[in-house]
């Protein structure tokens, strides 16, 4: 196998699974690689949004191997399916650091799921890779924050809301289903909007569980709380229920333009969906594909080139969202910093990472801070077709991250820099 031909190869599918690593491993050309680990569901539930995570980290390795590798050397990707089992999860998570070594891991799209692996990554001293936006109130020196903190997207977006320009809207229902990131982002965002003065009176929070799909109740329940005054849904509904709770919005006829939704999950539970009953709602996040810049011209066609080329599902080209911008951004960055470092040490690269600079999709060049979490942009967007976002309103710069938000009382004690 000539170099060219490693070069696509090892990411294009020789390495996909811990056992096919094995395999490759015997050959020479791959001995010398640096094994990256991928920890994406590529089977039951939580495989709706991640398998193309899983994807974006593969055509990244593809597009940094056909530049020469790393420090000389190709990363050799080694792609595990926890397939949306906790217990699977931990177990695999220990399989790629122990059996597979790898250098750091790129993982898990959930607060549940991060948390699940958390103890397992610190014990045996790894990094891993996170991409979503989350709840905060967790800084491990093991793990870098490449999506957001509430800071960075949920309060701008209740910001925007109350301005003018977003209706000024005075009534908040904040819905979402039960579990870490909808509770702690809802505790943060109502002392947020009791410190605006907001009364109680004007807040209503609302759990569903997991895969719940009557929406009736809930929304006959918002048309109720929306008759004072103007009012938005502030949604952390996660996956395929959020589908549900929009299409019966629009059976009941409840219009964006009078009770507006604003979705901090949508990145989360709904990648490629063509649902139109979205449509004129609104979400926040750091990217969104519609941005018109030449990062993110590169980046739309490298992934283009990539779904057409794998032969990924019909359509999947125009699946591009913020989870994905940042897991790039993320193998991008854990490149930089093995270059720094000159080695892909765990503490090496741990301190190279911080102070480095991306030039990100969104047009705005993102820093990692000594938090381990990036500098970000707020944007606002309506949702309009399938991969399509209209953004209303965007930052004049980036935010630094508050990985403990001072909304919280219990922030006492908690630094904003551990380890």
């Amino acid at each position: 196998m000539n170099k060219r031909d490693f070069l696509a190869a090892s990411a294009f599918g020789l390495a996909t699974t811990a056992i096919g690593v094995r395999d490759v491993l015997a050959q020479s050309d791959v001995k010398n690689g640096i094994r990256l680990g991928i920890l994406y569901s590529l089977s039951g539930v939580m495989a709706f949004g991640e398998k193309f995570l899983k994807d974006v980290v593969l055509m990244t390795i593809a597009e940094i191997n056909a530049a020469g590798g790393v420090l000389g050397r190709p990363i050799v990707p080694v792609v595990v399916d926890p397939s949306s089992d906790r217990s699977l999860l931990v177990g695999k998570a220990r399989e790629l650091i122990v059996d597979e070594h790898v250098s750091a891991v790129f993982g898990t799209s959930t607060s549940l799921a991060r948390k699940a692996v958390l103890p397992v990554v610190e014990h045996f001293n790894n990094l891993l890779f996170y991409a979503s936006q989350y709840e905060g109130e967790e800084n491990s020196k093991n793990v870098f924050y490449t999506g957001g903190t509430p800071n960075q997207y949920a309060i701008p977006a209740l910001e925007y809301m109350m301005s003018k320009e977003g209706g000024s809207v005075r009534r908040f229902f904040l819905l979402g289903t039960d579990y870490i990131y909808p509770r702690t982002t809802n505790r943060i965002l109502s002392v947020f909007l009791h410190r605006k003065g907001v009364q109680d009176s004007e807040i209503e929070v609302a759990y569903i569980p997991f895969g719940h799909d009557d929406f009736g109740p809930i929304v006959k329940a918002i048309i109720n709380f929306s008759r004072p005054s103007k009012t938005c849904v502030v949604s952390t509904v996660a996956g395929e229920s959020s589908v549900l709770f929009y299409r019966e919005l629009l059976r009941q006829g409840v219009k964006p333009s009078d009770v507006p939704v604003m979705d901090l999950t949508v990145e989360e539970g709904l990648p490629g969906t063509d649902e139109s009953s979205r449509n004129g709602h609104l979400t926040a996040a750091g990217y969104f594909p519609s941005l018109d810049n030449p990062a993110n011209a590169r980046f739309k066609a490298e992934w283009r080139q990539w779904a057409g080329g794998n032969k990924l599902p019909k359509g999947s080209y125009r699946i591009i969202n913020d989870t994905m911008a940042s897991t790039y951004i993320g193998v991008h960055m854990w490149k930089a910093a093995v270059e720094r470092a000159g080695t892909a040490s765990v503490d090496k690269v741990r301190d190279a990472m911080i102070g480095l600079a991306f030039a990100a999709p969104s047009g705005f060049t993102l820093e990692m801070s000594r938090t381990r979490n990036l500098s970000r942009p707020a944007m606002v967007a309506e949702m309009q077709s399938v991969g399509l976002y209209d953004v209303v309103w965007q930052s004049k710069g980036t935010i630094v991250a508050q990985p403990f938000s001072p909304y919280l009382d219990d922030k006492v004690g908690k630094p904003d820099v551990v380890g």
